[in-house]
């Protein structure tokens, strides 16, 4: 059995929590034990015991994001012998590109990074396939580490020559890694959610719109914020309107949170052929496809990106059919 580690900031808790559940199955298979900080228990020395698992790992996991960057524990100190234990062969470093940043250069920007291509898990439309991926590439890495069979701590040679298991001076008590708790969101906690994703898709539909219109010298694009709960996008070829939209939030609070899609420029509120609802499981805030509301797929549960995506793939597709 192989040792994870997880290296990361607690402002990635959440994605480190749905990370876990994602390698459920790797521990249920008994290929790995996971290892986090939130395992100290109470009276421990925090850095002597953080120290002695990050010597224990066999793979050490950068859950990197602009917070791990700028935490001089995670990059200076945490980093840094994870590489060391990595250049020496004893361990396996893998950066998990969690968010958004520049990460490239960085003293682990040369090993292979995961999801594919090192594209950020929270810029992928659904994030289970991110993590899906992710856990793909540490099964990989743990069924090529070599562990001895029982997958104790390295032993201790006595003078007479028989062997004992070391044991850490504070080794702390085993315990269960499912400590999650349902999450309880509140009317403002959706509705931020509403606003932020909508100010997302409205600037994601403005930097396609101009990168389209750099590539393809025959089309011309429009984007027009209307106000702070509206937009427009149009797409003109040779001159003639051949696609557009209205895209604006549908309403807050107690009622259904939604971002409404027409397809056609046009200021009725209550004229729309699409519409994405804030819903909710027992971890997160996500958006659902009004026409989807039956399934309870998780292909359904689309982020800030994946709702952009969502949207920009029904304008787009009267060109591409």
């Amino acid at each position: 059995m192989a040792t994870v580690f997880f290296s990361y900031t607690h402002a990635d808790e959440a994605l480190r929590n749905e990370l876990e559940i994602h390698l459920s199955l790797l521990k249920r298979q008994g290929l790995i034990e996971a290892w986090h900080d939130r395992r100290i228990v109470a009276g421990s020395h925090i850095d002597n015991v953080i120290s002695g698992e990050l010597e224990r790992a066999d793979v050490i996991l950068l859950l990197v994001s602009a917070s791990f960057i700028a935490s001089d524990y995670c990059y200076s100190t945490e980093m840094e012998r994870a590489l060391e234990r990595h250049a020496s062969g004893d361990a396996q470093v893998i950066p998990v590109i969690l968010r958004a940043c520049d990460w490239h250069g960085a003293p682990f920007g040369k090993l292979l990074a995961t999801p594919a291509d090192g594209k950020p898990v929270t810029s992928w439309p659904n994030q289970d396939e991110a993590f899906t991926d992710v856990a793909k590439s540490i099964r990989k890495a743990v069924t090529a580490v070599p562990r001895a069979a029982t997958g104790a701590n390295p032993s201790m040679v006595t003078p007479g020559g028989s062997a004992q298991a070391a044991v850490p001076a504070h080794e702390p008590l085993p315990r269960s890694s499912n400590l999650r708790l349902k999450k309880e969101f509140s009317d403002f906690d959706r509705d931020a959610f509403l606003t932020n994703g909508f100010d997302f898709i409205a600037r994601f539909f403005q930097g396609t719109l101009q990168a389209l219109e750099e590539r393809n010298e025959d089309f011309k694009t429009r984007f027009e914020r209307i106000d702070s709960r509206t937009f427009t996008a149009s797409i003109y070829k040779s001159g003639k309107a051949v696609t557009q939209c209205t895209v604006s939030i549908g309403s807050y609070g107690r009622g259904s949170s939604e971002i409404r899609y027409a397809d056609s420029v046009s200021s009725n509120a209550n004229g729309f052929n699409e519409a994405l609802t804030v819903k909710e499981d027992t971890q997160k805030l996500f958006f659902k496809p009004m026409m989807n509301m039956v399934s309870g797929s998780a292909q359904d549960q689309l982020s800030e990106q994946g709702a952009a995506e969502y949207y920009w793939s029904r304008l787009i597709e009267r060109l591409q059919s």
